[in-house]
């Protein structure tokens, strides 16, 4: 187990922030960006006083391992992996040189920009979560008809699309396909179906083999000179769901490789879900390094570096 302190990022780096989200910090780069991936962690749309150590690294190098796994079905906007800071040089002006923290080796990468299309594309394999929670209630997921009779965790007859607004700030909307449509056109909105489901599929049939099952997972697009891209974090612990095999079972809820022991923490000190979050306890920082770590290393064969 890790014994680094994690990584919150309070400090500017000297380079123009472009956003800051709950997650991940981006920074200006020129014609490309400066994606770090931090140790913080939110639940309830709150991020938490503590991070979780190693947690940037492994949303980090998962994406990598996913974006170049899948880049024959649709790009991405990888430029390339930090491990060495002194590989940044070649990203600045020639007469502009900076030293960059050690802390950015493993959980930053250089990309591309791209003009971002404000939906949170969401694919659906099986049953859970909010889509449990309705469906159990009203026989519905996220407005559509779907199956009668089934069980939560249950695998669904096919994937579903159940896509979301981007929010900056608060709770991502449901939206309908038609809604989609309307904002994209069906020619672009097919497109994203289409290719959504080739990396689910295949993310899927490998997960399998490492002995996970992808519950579900969220997707990022972009477009650069128009063409249809994959941007910020793809199959991670922070973006899916992923469940063991070997823990599986069809009628209950399952346990997962990601944040669920601070949501369980959380739940159980009765904390309202406002600011300021609670202080998190040794052991589920822990607990959750664990859980990350593992799905890192069942997926990508190494633990994060």
């Amino acid at each position: 187990m890790t014994t680094e302190s994690p990584v919150l990022l309070d400090s500017d780096l000297s380079v123009p922030v472009f956003i800051r989200g709950k997650v991940r910090d981006t920074y200006q780069l020129g014609d490309r960006l400066l994606i770090i991936a931090t140790d913080r962690v939110s639940v309830f749309d709150v991020v938490l006083p503590n991070g979780i150590p190693d947690k940037g690294k492994v949303l980090n190098q998962i994406s990598a391992f996913w974006f170049e796994k899948t880049g024959h079905i649709i790009p991405n906007h990888l430029i390339e992996v930090i491990y060495d800071t002194a590989a940044l040089d070649a990203y600045l002006p020639p007469d502009v040189r900076f030293s960059y923290p050690d802390y950015l080796s493993g959980r930053s990468m250089v990309v591309r920009k791209a003009e971002r299309i404000d939906i949170e594309w969401v694919v659906r394999g099986y049953i859970t979560g909010s889509a449990w929670e309705e469906y159990a209630k009203s026989g519905t997921i996220q407005g559509m008809p779907a199956p009668a009779g089934l069980l939560e965790s249950q695998e669904l007859p096919e994937p579903m699309f159940t896509p979301t607004t981007k929010a900056e700030s608060g709770h991502d909307m449901p939206m309908s396909m038609d809604e989609v449509e309307a904002i994209l056109g069906q020619a672009r909105t097919s497109e994203m179906k289409e290719k959504s489901l080739a990396v689910y599929t295949l993310a899927s049939e490998y997960a399998r083999e490492k002995g996970l099952i992808i519950a579900d997972t969220k997707m990022e697009f972009g477009l650069v000179d128009g063409q249809l891209i994959l941007i910020d974090e793809l199959l991670t612990p922070d973006s899916s769901r992923f469940w063991g095999i070997d823990t599986y079972r069809i009628g209950q809820s399952q346990p997962s490789y990601d944040k669920q022991p601070v949501r369980d923490w959380t739940a159980r000190t009765g904390w309202n879900k406002q600011p300021p979050a609670p202080e998190l306890t040794p052991e589920v920082i822990e607990a959750t390094t664990r859980r990350y770590r593992e799905a890192c290393e069942k997926l990508t064969g190494q633990a994060p570096v």
